[in-house]
């Protein structure tokens, strides 16, 4: 067999028994920051000299072999793409040589892949342009996983080692979802003579985490390294504004560190279309442009969640309640002054057509660009252009956060904040903005915040879905309270901003309302209270409330938090919508009766008449991003017999749903 066959057979033998994966490899960088490849491992023997530096020249199919299995799951023909790929990798100036492995490697593992000692590894660390990592008895090529691996860069620390003892502190990338991305760089085993026990001594590494904030106690951590939490359901929505102590931290990495004394110092950097770059501190930024505030909601994608997995099936990611949402009054200035700025010139945003022979005949075509924004610890993210500088879209460069500089938690010293928008796209600690005819390159871009029909299951085409940018309606219930709970309590409810004072008496508040149907002649007193939000600043115009499960509805209280001067800012209905409502809640008539559940439900309506869908399983998708179907909370009073022979006391009992206890306790059924 002559040797370009014999590497043509190797290659073909290899792939076939590679998991074919339908993840994309994300070879999307758009800058060339790192050098291509020096060394690479065959497919069955030591390392060789890489195309990339053969004396002729760059050879692009080189990188492609290594992803083919993949790329012929997208399209093309599987047998003429694996070997137009193996040919074009021919090189008459390199010689393949079939090695077969030693008997100390006859162990059970692959033995078409070569083994590596660890001084071998160690040489490709986060200074090598061709960085590996280990995980177990595993050797794995990340070079072109860094330009798109959430955290970018950041991988490198691992470089050279094993990633293993950075996944116990990123314990959230520890799932089988990261593993099978990486499982598409596995190029080898470690030698035998390296391992103990089958695996490698384990290593200590500093914990990037040790600098990181001191949180609320009131938060709710669903991991916290990297941090994500939300706040109590019942503390969420207390006030129009979010305290920034409570707002919700949505993180990926550890937070950035910068002093306080060098703060207007934190740079910038502006890349136009062209190359130009315009470099401006946090201190020009406050000096030179008008500062702006806009009153806006962020919202996570994966906000409600665990009510998407409660309710149709798994989902990958953080499970989320209802409180991975807050709204806060931002202040900097405007992306679009400061674009201006730096040069870009454009055509007008919200121009449908322009004449010819204009003076701005050449000025870019706003539709055809992106703006990417990337922040110090390497998360990536990007808009429209039309969006950025669009005159009532308030996108900002903020730096403060409820009249005060903005917490370290949330993008200190500068970050992007663009209303009506998922709030992946409001990047922290932002440090360059590249305008550009593609978007951001990151995984959060191309594939994390996406979604996806509910029949494409757990492996579907991410490059088919577009990525999330404006977020579609919500609502969800924070708080109940049934009978002597509300006829007697003097308990934080919502206040509206002209409002003072710490509570209300539920009792109190004058609004007599109840569900269409008659309830019976023993109803008791109910109070719900919750928020409404619809993204691309529409305005929420209705919120209905069904005490039995959605057979019969009525209609909220809508707070009006802007109705007093100087309360909001912004060009359109960036913020949430709070509600609460009062009603009558048929109950058994003696404490002897079975102890009666009923189910409230709730759903929106903004202002172009969007509503919410009915179900979970109608917009089910594997990564649970925009659940938004009704909320459902189940509860369960109880009542005590007072022993006076004038009745019993009702209290609001068990609450079960997503932001609330689980259902299974409950013993309520998937609906």
């Amino acid at each position: 067999m002559s040797t370009s066959r014999r590497f043509t057979v190797d290659l073909f033998r290899h792939s076939c028994r590679r998991p074919l994966n339908p993840a994309p490899s994300f070879r999307l960088r758009t800058s060339t920051a790192r050098s291509l490849h020096t060394t690479r491992p065959t497919l069955n023997g030591p390392a060789r000299p890489s195309p990339s530096t053969s004396p002729k020249g760059p050879n692009p199919a080189a990188r492609g072999a290594r992803v083919a299995p993949v790329g012929m799951l997208v399209g093309g023909g599987v047998l003429a793409s694996l070997f137009a790929v193996a040919w074009q990798d021919h090189d008459d100036d390199w010689e393949p040589k079939s090695v077969q492995p030693s008997s100390q490697d006859r162990d059970g593992r692959d033995p078409s892949l070569p083994r590596f000692r660890l001084s071998d590894v160690r040489k490709h660390d986060g200074s090598s342009p061709e960085p590996w990592v280990t995980l177990e008895d595993k050797v794995y090529d990340i070079t072109e996983w860094v330009g798109a691996h959430p955290g970018g860069d950041v991988i490198l620390r691992a470089a050279g080692g094993s990633i293993e003892p950075y996944w116990k502190i990123f314990s959230i990338h520890n799932t089988a979802y990261v593993r099978e991305i990486l499982d598409q760089y596995h190029i080898g085993f470690i030698d035998t003579a390296d391992l103990v026990n089958g695996r490698p001594a384990a290593e200590a590494i500093e914990d990037p985490f040790e600098t990181d904030p001191v949180r609320d106690p009131r938060l709710i951590a669903h991991t916290t390294k990297p941090m994500n939490a939300e706040p109590l359901t019942d503390e969420l929505d207390v006030e129009f504004k979010t305290p920034n102590e409570l707002f919700y931290v949505r993180h990926h990495m550890w937070v950035p560190v910068v002093e306080e004394d060098k703060a207007d110092e934190h740079a910038l950097t502006v890349e136009l279309p062209n190359g130009e770059e315009r470099r401006y501190t946090l201190a020009e930024l406050k000096e030179r442009f008008p500062i702006h505030k806009v009153t806006a909601v962020l919202q996570c994608s994966g906000n409600r969640r665990n009510d998407m997995t409660r309710h149709a099936g798994k989902t990958n990611g953080l499970q989320w309640g209802v409180g991975a949402i807050s709204n806060a009054e931002w202040e900097g200035v405007r992306l679009s002054d400061v674009l201006a700025d730096a040069g870009l010139k454009v055509a007008s945003a919200t121009a449908v057509t322009r004449p010819s022979g204009g003076e701005d005949d050449d000025a870019l075509d706003p539709k055809s660009l992106h703006v990417q924004f990337s922040g110090l610890e390497a998360y990536g993210s990007s808009i429209p252009l039309p969006k950025a500088i669009d005159p009532s879209g308030d996108v900002l460069l903020a730096f403060g956060m409820n009249g005060k500089p903005l917490p370290r938690d949330h993008g200190y010293p500068l970050r992007s904040v663009v209303p009506g928008t998922v709030a992946a796209r409001s990047v922290k600690w932002l440090s360059k903005i590249v305008v550009s005819d593609e978007e951001s390159p990151s995984q959060w871009q191309r594939r994390d915040y996406k979604s996806f029909g509910p029949n494409e299951g757990a492996n579907p085409d991410w490059s088919r879905a577009v990525s999330i940018q404006e977020m579609p309606i919500t609502s969800a219930i924070t708080g109940v309270w049934v009978g002597d709970c509300v006829r007697n309590s003097k308990t934080v409810w919502q206040k509206s901003s002209s409002q003072s004072g710490n509570v209300i008496d539920l009792g109190a508040v004058d609004k007599k309302v109840g569900v269409t149907s008659t309830p019976k002649p023993s109803a008791e007193p109910i109070a719900v209270q919750g928020y409404a939000y619809s993204g691309g600043g529409r305005a929420i115009t209705r919120v209905d409330i069904s005490l039995d499960g959605g057979k019969s509805w009525d209609q909220a209280e809508l707070i009006d938090d802007c109705a007093t001067p100087g309360s909001c800012f912004g060009n359109k209905a960036w913020s949430w919508k709070r509600w609460r409502y009062l009603g009558k809640l048929p109950t058994p008539e003696t404490a002897g009766e079975e102890k009666a559940c009923s189910t409230v439900v709730v759903k929106a309506v903004d202002d172009a008449y969007n509503a919410q869908p009915e179900t979970h399983s109608s917009i089910y998708n594997v990564r649970g991003n925009l659940a938004t179907a009704w909320h459902r909370v189940r509860i369960c009073p109880t009542c005590v017999d007072k022993g006076d022979g004038k009745g019993v006391v009702w209290s609001t009992g068990d609450k079960f749903g997503c932001g609330f206890k689980k259902e299974g306790e409950a013993g309520e059924e998937r609906k």
